[in-house]
């Protein structure tokens, strides 16, 4: 890459070209007393009932987005779990994990945003109104196993679809225009975001909770059981250069808060953008460094310094591009203090001995 041969002015217009999306996914608990459901609990027909009553006035077009069996309208909300397969390893019906909400395809940052945001309150009134309530929880807090019939054609896909039945995450989407996307060396970025990557893990970590109790270590409690299971097989970045070059980046736990997704988005852009990142790690050791974070977060060896590094030359690399950092102040309130969501929920637990309080707090999405 050589980003600075452009002036500030043609970065700008550049950066009026990018496309962002958000694909979020969230527990479903009863609305009364915030217990958590499962497969056993929910049915495909259900939760899909529930979103053909959504109103979708003033959403952009879902065109572009996937049509999943079995679903047969084409919505910004799917049910997430596990697909039973047919006799041709196809989609013929949904065990349900919990649902999410994906944005059609926005041109700005401040307007995908917006969408979400909308979205997810419109999402949320409609399950109240039928005794459910979602809830930003990055794994299920009482169910830690599951296993299914094979539904994937490689048997790894399968050890992995069975191994996400217990997981929600966010996927933060870029699409780069295509002169600046054809000056990205991808293995160069992938070395960037295996050295950088973790240390944006560290700061979002909020899945301390394993079989109905936090996650407990030799050494204390854990603080994204999530991300224990994810980080020996799931990549941080997915390429998709035929979909009109988006990034998709993986490394969150889920937030509760626009400020946060933004700051989300805006902390891998900077990732992207900024050249003088010096950083660089292998696989194996991004997995290695995932693996303490998922156990330590922040107190992890080396990511709140490779976190301050990146938030701190953010501001002026972003600017460059006609972003305001202002939203980071939620990452960099975090590393000066070492707390992370992981560990509030864990002091509400000591505090109140009660998953429900827990819960009920994350049920609540600040705007």
């Amino acid at each position: 890459m050589n980003f600075t041969q452009f002036s500030s002015e043609e970065k700008k217009n550049f950066a009026k070209g990018f496309r962002f999306g958000l694909e979020s996914e969230y527990l479903v608990v009863k609305k009364d007393d915030f217990t958590p459901l499962w497969h056993h609990d929910l049915t495909f027909e259900l939760l899909n009932d529930i979103f053909e009553t959504v109103p979708l006035d003033g959403i952009p077009s879902c065109d572009g987005l996937d049509l999943e069996p079995p679903q047969t309208k084409l919505m910004p909300f799917v049910v997430e779990g596990y697909h039973l397969p047919d006799m041709d390893v196809g989609a013929k019906e949904i065990l349900p994990k919990g649902v999410e909400i994906r944005t059609p395809v926005c041109d700005s940052l401040e307007h995908v945003l917006q969408v979400h945001t909308t979205l997810f309150h419109r999402l949320k009134t409609a399950m109240n109104e039928h005794g459910y309530d979602l809830v930003c929880l990055s794994h299920h807090p009482i169910h830690s196993k599951f296993s299914g019939p094979q539904n994937k054609r490689r048997h790894d896909y399968w050890q992995w679809s069975m191994e996400v039945m217990t997981t929600f995450g966010p996927d933060i989407n870029v699409s780069l225009p295509e002169t600046l996307a054809a000056m990205v060396n991808e293995e160069e970025l992938e070395a960037k975001i295996n050295y950088y990557g973790p240390a944006l893990s560290a700061l979002s970590v909020a899945s301390p909770f394993c079989d109905g109790a936090p996650w407990e270590l030799r050494e204390g409690f854990g603080k994204s059981f999530r991300m224990h299971k994810r980080s020996y097989i799931a990549p941080p970045i997915e390429f998709h250069p035929t979909e009109k070059n988006r990034y998709e980046f993986k490394v969150f736990d889920m937030p509760n808060s626009v400020e946060e997704i933004e700051a989300q988005f805006l902390s891998f852009l900077a990732l992207v953008l900024d050249e003088g990142l010096q950083g660089r790690a292998t696989k194996q050791t991004r997995i290695y460094d995932l693996g303490q974070v998922a156990r330590h977060g922040l107190q992890a060896e080396d990511m709140s310094a490779r976190a301050t590094e990146l938030l701190e030359r953010a501001p002026a690399v972003l600017k460059e591009w006609g972003y305001d950092a202002k939203a980071l102040e939620v990452f960099k309130k975090r590393v000066l203090t070492g707390k992370t969501p992981a560990d509030d929920m864990i002091e509400m637990f000591q505090q109140t001995k009660s998953l429900k309080d827990v819960l009920k707090s994350r049920s609540q999405f600040r705007v």
